[in-house]
């Protein structure tokens, strides 16, 4: 067990690195993991006992972490689609399954049985692709979650079908779904108990402790104890966990709760991917490789054409119906458990099981893709509302615009700089590429449009020739800036306000063509100082002058930050950020005696923030000769830190 875990975290130490390099979801990382190295092709892997078992604990995580995110008020509100849309869901997907597995030969009973079990979707893959996405709480979110808590009921239901279908039981099949019922309807009134008296005060013992491993410790045994209570009571452990991190999100502590178990859910979570992967016998797609495509195209279709065709009788609207369908589409974790109890029950042949399986693997490969390309899927199908290809509405709707402000991107910032706009009586349209805010936003606006801002004719089609300003609030630079590119192509002059996050970009995006580029995490900074100063007793004037310098000289005297032991030496996109370092010069530094021209640090790839000598700082630019005792504040990445600290300190370059 240790050699397997080993292997493992090494392989998808690589793979995952590789994956984000590509931009592909880091799931399909550890599935090609558990797929390559796994006792179907390499052999490097070995099955083991303990190993499912622990797999499994990540997927109990993940739906503790879910559960955190729903109160018990949220969760009332899905009961209809948890019970309405799930119980239809199942239905309308085991009946075609089970009729074509029983004429691809199967038994009536062992049809229904398997076909009930591929009807079921991936947990796992969804609620971690729909975190991923921001999408938990969209009306398609809420509906794959919805399902997916029924779907947990039913797999515990078909398990126990398969010794009453292969003779071995006297249980009869009918009492299967009452007791079930049952059994979950006493774990969730126990947690409720629990959640309003218990937990509440443990948690309050342990935060008064101010212990952060007493935390850490509390978090573990609540999300493991829930899962063996389930355990015991015959039922999925995930439904469970799901169940108490529900209960729990109404507390204080539910932030804290997250944050403490993410790194345990998310390496567990990484094993249980593996161990999907290593169920896989890599020489089928040698033999039947069509086949095993075919099945996984075939049932991505049929699953996801019905799902869709239920949310839209439900009264839902297209793109939701479409976007729960691809969802929803998918075979699930639970098919290779139940079809592993059918085979060694003789419910179902070796080969016939192998590709079954296989084919399910391929569903749950393409889900990632198929959910990150979700809007553009669904575009293409005309099912969308607001489309990327309304240019020529959206013109329509701002022909008489003129002189008006655009604002690309309509997130928090984007709606307040609306709101002030709309208080002043200026007129703005704004583009966004995210359908559902978009979509609740056209209750209250009439000038707010879908689309990508790098599409010129959009553009075009919003004024952009005839606007006063164009405001680019979205929190993404590389969009940012190839809009900046696009808008200058229609106008040199065209006043541009660029939002970044921080100022690695300022450079690239005034070079485009921005006119002002303000990064809102150093502005929040000057603000904050200039209300200290402000407070302390110096002048506004004075203050305000110093303010405008540091702007002038694109906020240079904020460059860099001291880190910390928490701190992320990386910044969203991956790249090093720029740090501050202090290094002190010994007698035997190689830079005593040395000028700052002679060592010419900004070669090194680290720009100099000041030199303390005696208490006070030496005027820059200055061809001071450094000597014992000085301090030189350097800023740059850590590398390149690193390199000039060797440099200074023993002349090693």
């Amino acid at each position: 067990m240790f050699v397997n875990l080993l292997i493992i975290l090494a392989a998808s130490l690589l793979v995952i690195a590789l994956f984000r390099r590509l931009k592909l979801p880091p799931l399909l990382g550890y599935m090609s993991v558990g797929l390559a190295l796994g006792p179907g092709s390499l052999g490097w892997l070995e099955q083991h006992e303990d190993m499912p078992l622990l797999a499994e604990f990540g997927v109990v995580f993940l739906l503790f972490s879910l559960g955190l995110e729903f109160s018990l008020p949220r969760m009332l509100a899905l009961r209809r689609v948890v019970f309405g849309l799930g119980s239809l869901q199942v239905i309308a997907c085991t009946l075609p399954l089970a009729g074509l597995l029983h004429l691809a030969g199967l038994t009536l009973p062992a049809a229904l049985l398997l076909g009930g079990g591929l009807a079921l979707s991936s947990t796992a893959i969804v609620t971690k692709e729909l975190g991923s996405l921001g999408e938990v709480f969209t009306p398609h979110g809420q509906n794959a979650i919805g399902v997916l808590l029924f779907q947990d009921l039913v797999a515990v239901l078909l398990l126990t079908m398969i010794p009453v279908i292969a003779g071995g039981a006297e249980q009869t099949w009918y009492w299967a779904l009452p007791i079930t019922l049952g059994k979950a309807a006493l774990l969730f009134t126990a947690l409720l108990v629990a959640s309003r008296w218990l937990l509440p005060r443990l948690f309050h013992e342990v935060a008064q402790a101010n212990a952060a491993e007493l935390f850490v410790l509390l978090a573990l045994v609540i999300v493991l104890l829930t899962a063996w209570l389930t355990h015991l009571l015959g039922l999925s452990m995930a439904l469970g966990a799901f169940l108490a991190g529900m209960l729990l999100g109404e507390s204080h502590y539910r932030h804290q709760i997250e944050a403490d178990i993410r790194p345990f859910r998310d390496i567990l979570l990484g094993l249980f991917f593996v161990s999907v992967g290593m169920l896989i016998d890599l020489s089928l797609f040698a033999s039947h490789g069509l086949l095993i495509l075919g099945m996984a195209v075939l049932l991505l279709l049929l699953k996801g054409s019905l799902v869709a065709l239920l949310v839209r009788l439900r009264g839902d609207s297209s793109e939701s119906a479409w976007r729960s369908g691809l969802a929803l589409a998918q075979g699930g974790e639970f098919c290779f458990a139940l079809v592993s109890q059918a085979q060694q029950a003789r419910l179902v042949s070796i080969e016939t099981g192998g590709l079954i399986l296989a084919a399910t693997f391929c569903s749950m490969a393409v889900t990632p893709l198929l959910l990150r390309a979700a809007p553009q899927l669904v575009a293409r199908l005309g099912q969308r509302p607001h489309t990327e290809g309304s240019a020529r509405e959206i013109a329509a709707a701002c022909t008489e615009l003129d002189q008006h402000v655009l604002i690309c991107g309509f997130g928090r910032v984007g709606q307040s700089i609306g709101r002030f706009l709309r208080s002043e009586g200026i007129p703005f349209v704004a583009l966004d590429n995210d359908p559902v805010r978009v979509q609740e936003a056209a209750a209250g606006e009439h000038s707010v449009h879908f689309g990508d801002a790098r599409r010129g004719e959009l553009l075009t089609a919003l004024g952009v020739a005839r606007a006063r300003l164009l405001v680019i609030a979205a929190d993404n630079p590389e969009h940012a800036l190839a809009t900046v590119k696009e808008a200058r192509k229609f106008s040199e002059t065209l006043p541009i306000l660029v939002r970044t996050r921080d100022d690695s970009h300022l450079a690239s995006l005034q070079a485009a063509g921005a006119s002002e580029v303000v990064p809102e995490l150093l502005e929040s900074s000057l603000m904050l100082a200039s209300h200290a100063l402000v407070m302390l007793g110096l002048p506004e004037r004075r203050v305000q002058a110093r303010i405008d310098e540091v702007r002038r000289s694109r906020y240079h005297m904020l460059h860099g930050f001291y880190h910390g032991a928490s701190a992320n030496l990386l910044d969203q996109q991956g790249r090093p950020r720029t740090l501050l370092h202090a290094v002190n010069l010994s007698a035997d530094a190689y830079a005593c005696g040395r000028t700052l021209a002679e060592l010419d640090l900004p070669a090194m790839g680290v720009a100099l923030q000041a030199v303390r000598r005696d208490g006070g700082e030496l005027a820059l630019p200055g061809n001071h000769a450094l000597c014992e005792g000085d301090a030189l504040l350097l800023a740059g990445p850590l590398d390149a830190i690193e390199s000039a600290e060797a440099w200074l300190l023993a002349g090693i370059r």
